[in-house]
Formats: structure tokens, C-alpha cells, sequence
């Protein structure tokens, strides 16, 4: 009897003391750790796809250049999460476009279709192809490119003349040298580039295989060097995870501006209805590859783990702890639960185009006019993206987020801007 009776004493008292109030300190110490197994994960999958560059390089085959097709999609996986760092990590928007920027005049790298067209106003260097041309003038000075360098493309042709659309560098310009273009508009298929762009002698198509190797190689290794820096800069002692910490409130405000603008503007504007409107297999984001499915639905996973406070790496080790999920329903459960279930809901329509596109239903064919069922499954990733941020909204005044500027779009902010 007694035993029973401080049994139910300690559950008593266990009902009658008040949960521990959740630290926005540990959130950000939470949500640092998240970020620092993010970027490593990318740098660890980067390094398997610099495996792959440098052993087709060696030793051009069919097989060696579909094993660094495979390991560039693998490497997209984790990093396509780590996009909701942007937004509200300055350290991650200054960083970010030399290693993901799109979209890229790839006339500037290599060589390309004739339908491609040559310079133009936008750009005079729209079709400079630089591994064809040892020596070529830009912005009016004389080009060395005798020796295709990291430093060359980071330095020199990377927004060449200020233009953006000159990406020298990054995940999409080693798509282009992998995949090469997709010329197939809103048919079925992805870029088709030949193993023999990478043969040595008479067996060399396209040209200058050897230079093409160079700037693979080249841009490969800077992707690397590039993540290495990130990597570092989330880990312990390192700037970001100090500028994040230095200012709880602040930090708050930084995760929730992330996931806000990558879920409103980013994903659901610029890279998603903004190729409904136009109707334009270009403005994939992975147009060469026909990946643009995963990487829609990997940035609604990346926005969903950040909330919920738990990031599972590509090795399956899960990273998690205290979250914004119970800081918001420490003052707000209901809104917490609408919250969780906005995100789950996106996850699941960003799902539906996914597994259509992998089922043989690409995204370029659903971008093509009159395409009704893909037109529904893109609007339906669109509206879930947007139907969370209203809840992300919420979420900020809740917690006191004052200052936040969600990124918006004209693709779904003022439509008719975007033909005009």
C-alpha cells in the first residue's frame, strides 16, 4: 500500500510541475548544429563527386560518366536542404550564388546547339565558350586561359561584366559539363552529352576535350573548396554559428526570414510559378539534368526539418533538439499544430511532383502550355509552399519576430510585371 501510494505522490507531482520553458539560446545552438551536419554532409557528398570527376577524366567511359551523373544528383540531395539557411545568414547569401547560382548562359563554358544562339545585348559573352578559346577578350582586356584554373573561373569568368547569367561556377555549371544540353523542349529526356567529350585523340568529340576535363576538374574542386569554408564556418568557433548566437532574439528572426523566403519567394515564385507562367523548360532549376523535381521537394524538407529541430544525414545519424515547433507551442499550440501540419502538407504536394517525374512524367513536360495535369501538380507544390508561409507569418508574430522581409516574387506578387 505504501508503495502504491508514493507512486501516485510522484506522478502527482510530476503532473503539478510546469514543463522547463524552451531557451531561444538552445534553439540556435540547435539550429547551428543542424546547419554544421548540412554543410558537411554536402562537402562529404561534393568529395564523392570530385571521386567521380577526376576518375572520368582519367579514364573517359560510359561508366565513369554515369557514375558522376549519379554522384552529382546524390550530392544535390543535401544540399538542396541547406537553402533555408539563406535569407537570414548574410555569411550564406554572400556565399551562395558561386556555388548554386542558376540560371546560366552555358554558351560561356562550352559548346552549344546552334539554336542556342550567339552574344547578345544582355550579355556579350552569352557564347564566348571558353574551353574552346585559349585566349579571348573580356570586358576589353585580353584573357589568359592557356591553363583552365579554379582561379580563372572564380575569379575572371564567374558574372563576367556583371552579368549573372555568367555562372562559371558551381552545382549547375558541372550539371552543364556532365549532362550537357537539353535539347529535347517539353519531350521526354535530359541532357545527353557523349562520354567522347572527355577521349583523348581521335575518339575526342565536341572539341578540346582536354580543356573540358580542365574546367571540370577545376570547377569541381573549387565546389569542394568552397563547401570545406562553409562547413567550417557553422562549426563550433566558427563565424556564422558566432553571428547567429551572438543575439537570441535576432537568430530567431533569422530562421524564421529562411524559411519564409525560400518557401514564398525562392521556391514558389521565382523557380516554380514563374516557369508555369512562361510555359519555359529553361527556367528549371536543374535544367540540364531534369533533377528540378528533387530539388523543389529536398527545399521543402530543408524547411520542415529547421522548424521541427531534427535533420536525419546522408550516413542516417540524426541530428535534433530544442525547436522553433516548441517555442511556438509553448505560447501557441494550436498554431503549432497548424504549422507542422502546413509543412507536412507541402512536403507531401512537392512529394506528388517528385514521384510523378520519376515515374517518367519530367517537369518539362509539365511545364508545356495546355498541360493540364502538370500545370495541377506544379500549382499544387506553389499553393502548399505559399499556404505554409501564411502560417510561418503567424509563427513570427507569435515569437515576436519584429523586422522580418519575407522575399516575395512578381510571379505572384504582380503577375502582369512579369510580362512586361
Amino acid at each position: 500500500m505504501k508503495s502504491i501510494y508514493l507512486a501516485s505522490t510522484a506522478l502527482c507531482l510530476a503532473l503539478a510541475t510546469p514543463a522547463l520553458a524552451v531557451e531561444r539560446s538552445d534553439v540556435l545552438d540547435n539550429y547551428a548544429d543542424m546547419a554544421a551536419a548540412q554543410y558537411t554532409d554536402s562537402l562529404t557528398a561534393g568529395q564523392a563527386l570530385q571521386t567521380a570527376v577526376n576518375a572520368l577524366v582519367e579514364t573517359p567511359s560510359a561508366a565513369s560518366l554515369q557514375a558522376a551523373k549519379d554522384a552529382w544528383l546524390a550530392a544535390r540531395v543535401p544540399y538542396q536542404q541547406t537553402e533555408v539557411f539563406r535569407f537570414g545568414n548574410a555569411i550564406v547569401d554572400d556565399w551562395e550564388g558561386k556555388v548554386n547560382a542558376w540560371p546560366l548562359d552555358e554558351g560561356l563554358i562550352d559548346y552549344v546547339d546552334a539554336s542556342y544562339g550567339g552574344p547578345t545585348d544582355e550579355n556579350a559573352a552569352a557564347a564566348l565558350n571558353v574551353i574552346a578559346n585559349a585566349s579571348f577578350t573580356l570586358g576589353g582586356e585580353t584573357v589568359d586561359a592557356s591553363i583552365i584554373t579554379p582561379a580563372l573561373l572564380e575569379e575572371t569568368l564567374q558574372e563576367a561584366d556583371g552579368v549573372e547569367a555568367n555562372v562559371a561556377t558551381g552545382y549547375h555549371a558541372i550539371e552543364f559539363l556532365l549532362w550537357g544540353q537539353d535539347l529535347n523542349g517539353h519531350d521526354a529526356g535530359a541532357g545527353n552529352r557523349p562520354w567522347t567529350d572527355y577521349a583523348a585523340g581521335d575518339a575526342c568529340t565536341g572539341g578540346n576535350c582536354d580543356r573540358r576535363g580542365e574546367y571540370l576538374v577545376a570547377a569541381t574542386d573549387l565546389l569542394v573548396s568552397d563547401l570545406e569554408w562553409m562547413a567550417a564556418q557553422w562549426a563550433d568557433g566558427g563565424v556564422a554559428r558566432a553571428e547567429l548566437t551572438s543575439d537570441a532574439d535576432a537568430g530567431i528572426s533569422a530562421i524564421l526570414a529562411g524559411m519564409g523566403s525560400l518557401s514564398y519567394g525562392e521556391t514558389a515564385g521565382e523557380r516554380m510559378r514563374l516557369g508555369v507562367m512562361l510555359n519555359d523548360p529553361e527556367e528549371e532549376h536543374s535544367c540540364f539534368a531534369d533533377n528540378t523535381h528533387n530539388d523543389h521537394f529536398y527545399n521543402g524538407v530543408g524547411i520542415q526539418s529547421v522548424y521541427l529541430g531534427s535533420y536525419t544525414g546522408i550516413d542516417g545519424t540524426i541530428t535534433s533538439g530544442p525547436s522553433l515547433s516548441d517555442l511556438v507551442a509553448e505560447t501557441d499550440a494550436a498554431l503549432d499544430a497548424e504549422m507542422r501540419l502546413k509543412l507536412a502538407d507541402a512536403v507531401l504536394a512537392l512529394g506528388r511532383i517528385k514521384t510523378a517525374a520519376e515515374a517518367g512524367f519530367a517537369y518539362d513536360m509539365m511545364l508545356e502550355r495546355g498541360n493540364d495535369a502538370g500545370e495541377a501538380l506544379i500549382m499544387g507544390g506553389v499553393n502548399g509552399l505559399i499556404d505554409q508561409t501564411r502560417s510561418i507569418e503567424r509563427v513570427i508574430a507569435v515569437l515576436g519576430a519584429d523586422g522580418i522581409e519575407i522575399e516575395g516574387s512578381d510571379s505572384l506578387d504582380d503577375p502582369e510585371a512579369v510580362f512586361q
